[in-house]
């Protein structure tokens, strides 16, 4: 699992009609793997429920999600499984398969409201416009 994480004022996405919006919070984008079960995204879940990259008085990031009353938008995203390290073209060899991956984002989104229920997510295998207006800048890379 690879995602990127961004912290936001505010992030939309929309798919025709479709649309999911947040105000301050995570956008995270969502790359399920080869491999990837659903023990990985238990762990990917519980790091962005508790992750601290809120700016506390002084500065610092020490406040969560929690602590600011933020939002995530998670957006599935197979592309950040896509290799470009060799030619020009991309290569999805590590890619989940869709029908799988579909399952897997799925019980991603399960676990992560369960921990934290302020979640909204984007639409599975859909041509998406994703906006945001990043809060720093501040982006971050997991990967399992």
């Amino acid at each position: 699992m690879k995602a990127v994480i961004q912290r936001v004022q505010r992030a939309s996405v929309r798919s025709g009609e479709l649309e999911a919006a947040i105000g301050p919070g995570l956008l995270v984008l969502v790359g399920l793997e080869t491999g990837d079960t659903e023990e990985t995204c238990a762990w990917a879940a519980a790091k962005l429920a508790t992750l601290r990259i809120f700016e506390d008085a002084e500065g610092k990031m020490n406040l969560g999600l929690q602590d600011v009353g933020g939002e995530i938008l998670a957006v599935s995203q197979f592309t950040l499984a896509g290799s470009i390290a060799r030619g020009r073209r991309p290569s999805f060899d590590q890619a989940m398969n869709p029908e799988a991956a579909r399952v897997l984002f799925r019980k991603f989104l399960d676990l992560l409201k369960a921990q934290y229920p302020r979640v909204k997510s984007g639409f599975f295998q859909e041509h998406m416009e994703v906006e945001l207006v990043n809060d720093g800048p501040v982006t971050f890379i997991l990967e399992r």
